[in-house]
């Protein structure tokens, strides 16, 4: 599995402290908790067993572990039927994980993740050769999107979202074997995001805030930036330095000219536009020291898109200016990272602790594929991968909940 990665202090002069150790978490009260939704008495039940062996089994977590290790023998036909087969809804699920983990990790940022499922085959739901942008190469996979609550303690996906490849709109056959429902199809990866945040924000009722997320690799940024503006989030977007802009006027009364961010960077040195800032790494707990600079960012692919995921965009440019926003750390020739945001000008130094925001969701995601189970799932159904990495974050929110909590300096507060 591989992931690609409000806003808090930026000055951190202090060492961490420890928060006061979370209260304890009755696992039984917590799946009843979130497994509530469910109609059935039997489906909440597996699903408490499952979720009690991706947290409990060591090594790969199969059906037949699982059983043996919480019941203490093998059931392997009823719990393949209740994370294959089972009609139970993964959107009351995952709704209740995001409250409850907004309120316990104090929750800062939306992070969305690109997350690599290797397969062999070609006969699992989504599965194709296809272009991973955060491998930066072809492997044979499924792709996902990994909506991600990120804080102060953390991080937790709350979300996911199948990338189904064009293949599988063309291959009838595919579709009905893994029980693809008729109205997902393939579609830009700025739909997805949108898509995700439109169900945290009119169906959860979430809170909104800042949304981090890696685009380099994905061409036109444009449709996501309209898309976040014509919601009103504030965003984060990390890009490459070819993406194309408009340079300031060379001097008074020229033409504005064409160009990319690494120039609109090297315009921004020769006019003294860096600042000197001091933060905590969250990942590292180390001191670091850089330089950021900002300046204002007019992308060339401007033209109108008509509508965002059936929102219409606005007629007047956004209430908040975009901001081209570049870490330049010393004695590089050229910035290390480019990012579009539309944070107020005064908060630009909050822009390297909030990017760290994705690090910890990267870490978080990591530890699903190393200690949850994320990758172990066997079934090739839609129906059947929703389930599985909907509980593979029931297990992972449960264990965020019970471990004692960091702050990091100059956090608090």
């Amino acid at each position: 599995m591989t992931t690609t990665l409000l806003p808090p202090r930026y000055v951190m002069d202090r060492p961490a402290e420890t928060a006061p150790p979370p209260e304890p978490v009755d696992f039984s009260a917590y799946c009843q908790d979130l497994f509530g939704a469910l109609s059935r008495s039997d489906q909440r039940r597996w699903g408490e067993v499952y979720v009690q062996g991706l947290l409990d089994v060591p090594g790969r977590k199969t059906p037949a572990r699982i059983t043996e290790e919480v019941l203490g023998r093998r059931a392997v036909q009823q719990i393949q039927q209740f994370v294959n087969q089972s009609p139970w809804p993964c959107r009351p699920v995952r709704e209740r994980l995001a409250h409850r983990i907004s309120r316990a990790l104090q929750a800062e940022a939306w992070c969305f993740d690109e997350v690599v499922f290797a397969k062999n085959g070609d006969r699992s739901v989504g599965v194709a050769r296809q272009y991973a942008p955060s491998l930066e190469r072809t492997v044979n996979c499924q792709l996902a999107l990994s909506t991600s609550l990120a804080g102060r303690y953390g991080g937790v996906p709350v979300s996911w979202q199948l990338l189904l490849p064009q293949r599988w709109d063309r291959d009838e056959a595919l579709r009905t074997q893994a029980h693809v429902p008729p109205d997902e199809r393939a579609k830009p990866r700025w739909r997805y995001v949108l898509e995700a945040i439109d169900e945290m924000l009119e169906e959860w009722y979430l809170e909104p805030l800042p949304v981090l997320v890696d685009w380099r690799c994905d061409g036109d940024v444009t449709p996501l930036l309209h898309g976040l503006e014509a919601r009103g989030l504030a965003y984060l977007v990390e890009v490459a330095p070819t993406v194309a802009v408009t340079l300031p006027r060379p001097c008074a009364g020229s033409a504005p000219g064409r160009g990319t961010l690494s120039e609109l960077a090297r315009h921004a040195v020769q006019h003294r536009q860096r600042m000197p800032i001091a933060w905590q790494d969250r990942v590292t707990s180390r001191m670091r020291q850089s330089q950021v600079l900002s300046m204002p960012a007019l992308l060339l692919a401007e033209a109108r898109l008509g509508t965002a995921a059936g929102r219409p965009l606005p007629e007047r440019p956004p209430q908040r200016p975009r901001h081209l926003v570049a870490d330049w750390p010393y004695g590089r020739p050229a910035p290390r990272t480019y990012w579009l945001t539309n944070l107020p000008a005064r908060r630009i130094a909050d822009v390297l602790p909030l990017a760290q925001l994705r690090a910890l969701c990267g870490n978080s995601l990591a530890r699903l594929q190393q200690d949850f189970g994320l990758g172990d799932f066997e079934g090739r159904s839609f129906r059947g991968w929703h389930h599985h990495v909907t509980l593979a974050s029931v297990a992972l929110g449960y264990d965020t909940l019970r471990r004692p909590r960091t702050i990091p300096p100059g956090s608090a507060g």
